[in-house]
């Protein structure tokens, strides 16, 4: 029977509601201080209001990315696109949330408890503080720091902004103090100790990298010490001896099982999971979103990154980027099927294999993760969200250590070889990876130098890969410095041009690509193929032709096309966004940086 955190706190969620988001207003709900924190109960009921989880929905969230293509109206996109300002960029600048957190630290110690309960509620009230401030720097850089509760005559509501080292530092010493005093035994689904010191430790990577890649920040000599504390952070993690990479002995199920398992909770590589179940109103059911022609589909860029099972490096075969579907799919990475619907993938409760759709503006890939692969809506609505995985923790210390200089093949072992054992790959060694820097992935990051250069693009792989469509991918670019990577504009499947072709792998012809002045039949007349089945007829052309599937080259050929308009990242502007003009209005104190207006 899963644990489940009911939220019954409405009367304290009030407390942060802002006009316009802007910290100048009472709580909606006045609670007297004295009325409500009284004993450790109360002060359980307010920190459990404040568990926010992320879910399913992550597993779209690389629409942001180049490991997606999507028709939505992601923000990124329409940046790359169009003219943004700060009159129609009006994200993001919601102080709510912080005012609930400072309100119970500014009043929990009125309650009766231990010195060590009023330690652990501190120190979660902290962690979200330091979360919710994580994803403010990312977003905007510098920003107001506030660690108290604001009134109405309040100066301090009209402050300019302060430096990202200022805030970034606090964070720190939030994390540092919910590290050391949360709780490790806590209610399945909320955050305990190692979970809090998992994110910790994302936190001084993002920032580390950060600060050692961007130099319109001034910064670079404090990367250094930032990623250390990374390293150091991830490591406390790693000695508990808790934790360790699921792994059966399957390589071909134990990846896929982290994201379709009804109940986390004995999964030794999950440190934090959101548990569903659509029995209690906790519904995960992302099924008619995340699969299919709805928004978003998987790039072939990220397709090609996976190794092969060798280990090999598939982007190294001959002919590489004229690979059909299932040429592509052969003999890869097992992450690779475990991620993506394959040639002879079968779809409950269809009998034979899935043959992908077609469609103008997707790639032609499917996307799995994420996906159940059942008609049972029970169990469809009630799969577990791994929060924080153990994967990423070894991934966090790799990665700094290799940016450090430090990395050694003991640590390698210890870290990126547990993700490759899981699915049979062979060991990623230090000397090999740096005496042959794999030529792909030097062209996507031509920032990146030095002599571990060969080992991070490694380390840099098995993170798109282990992380692929869960929503790590766009923070990632946006650390190392590659957001001009999001200029390319995403592309699907190659084929040589009009024609027969097998999407299943079984050798049999499943669709024809025919012109765009050629009709389309009528069922009866469509030709079948060996099986007597009817094939799939798709007019191809150009963009702009009156066909159903763009190809770069028309009907001679090539990969299919999502979209033409071209795309500009500028640099360094579009690593961050602008504060809307309505604040700035309300407070001329903020002032935009880097070029926003």
């Amino acid at each position: 029977m899963k644990k489940h955190i009911i939220i019954i706190i409405s009367i304290v969620l009030g407390l942060g509601a802002c006009n316009e988001d802007f910290l100048n207003k009472y709580p909606q709900t006045s609670i007297s201080p004295e009325e409500f924190f009284k004993s450790e109960a109360d002060l359980e009921l307010y920190i459990n209001g404040l568990l926010s989880l992320p879910g399913p929905g992550q597993y779209q969230a690389d629409q942001s990315s180049d490991n997606l293509a999507t028709t939505g109206a992601i923000e990124v996109k329409t940046m790359m696109t169009g003219t943004p300002n700060s009159q129609n960029i009006t994200g993001g600048w919601g102080w709510g949330r912080l005012r609930n957190i400072n309100y119970f630290l500014d009043n929990f110690r009125k309650a009766n408890g231990t010195a060590e309960a009023l330690n652990h509620f501190e120190g979660l009230a902290r962690y979200y503080r330091a979360m919710f401030y994580f994803g403010m720097v990312k977003r905007f850089s510098d920003v107001p720091w506030y660690d108290k509760t604001l009134y109405p005559k309040d100066e301090e509501l009209y402050k300019a902004r302060d430096p990202r080292e200022l805030v970034m530092e606090k964070v720190f010493e939030d994390l540092d103090f919910a590290a050391t005093h949360v709780r490790e035994a806590v209610p399945s689904g909320t955050p305990g100790k190692w979970a809090v010191t998992s994110f910790y430790a994302r936190v001084a990577l993002y920032e580390g990298t950060y600060r050692k890649y961007h130099p319109e920040l001034n910064l670079e000599h404090t990367a250094g010490a930032i990623l250390d504390l990374a390293a150091k952070t991830a490591k406390k993690v790693m000695d508990t001896g808790k934790f360790q990479i699921h792994n059966s002995g399957n390589p071909e199920m134990d990846y896929s099982r982290l994201f379709t398992s009804l109940n986390l909770a004995s999964n030794q590589e999950v440190i934090l999971y959101n548990p569903y179940d659509i029995n209690k109103d906790r519904n995960s059911n992302i099924n008619n979103t995340v699969f299919g022609s709805f928004e978003q589909s998987p790039t072939r860029d990220l397709i090609q990154t996976y190794l092969m099972k060798d280990g090999s490096r598939f982007t190294d075969n001959p002919g590489y980027d004229s690979f059909g579907y299932v040429q592509e799919f052969e003999e890869r990475d097992p992450r690779l099927k475990q991620t993506m619907v394959y040639p002879g993938w079968v779809r409950v409760p269809n009998p034979g294999p899935y043959i992908p759709q077609l469609n103008r503006n997707f790639t032609g890939y499917y996307q799995l993760k994420g996906y159940s692969n059942t008609i049972d809506n029970v169990a469809i609505g009630s799969v577990d969200f791994p929060v924080y995985r153990y994967a990423e923790v070894l991934l966090t210390y790799a990665e700094a250590l290799a940016e450090l200089g430090h990395l050694t093949q003991d640590d390698l072992d210890a870290s990126v070889n547990l993700l490759r054992r899981r699915v049979g790959l062979p060991d990623l060694v230090l000397s090999e990876a740096n005496s042959n820097p794999d030529p792909f992935l030097q062209s996507k990051y031509p920032n990146l130098a030095g002599a571990n250069r060969g080992v991070i693009l490694e380390i840099r792989r098995e993170r798109r890969v282990e992380f692929a469509l869960e929503g790590y991918r766009y923070d990632d670019l946006m650390r190392w410095h590659a957001g001009k990577l999001l200029e390319k504009i995403p592309e699907g499947m190659y084929f040589s041009g009009l024609g027969k072709y097998d999407m299943t792998g079984d050798g049999i012809e499943d669709i024809i690509l025919i012109d765009k002045d050629s009709v389309i039949p009528q069922d009866p007349e469509k030709e079948t193929n060996e099986l007597g089945v009817r094939l799939m007829y798709y007019r191809a052309g150009s963009v702009g032709d009156n066909v159903t599937v763009y190809m770069r080259n028309g009907v001679n050929g090539g990969t299919l096309v999502t979209e033409t308009n071209p795309r500009q990242f500028i640099e360094p502007k579009y690593y961050y966004r602008p504060i809307p003009i309505q604040h700035v209005t309300l407070n001329p104190n903020l002032v935009q940086i880097f070029g926003w207006e």
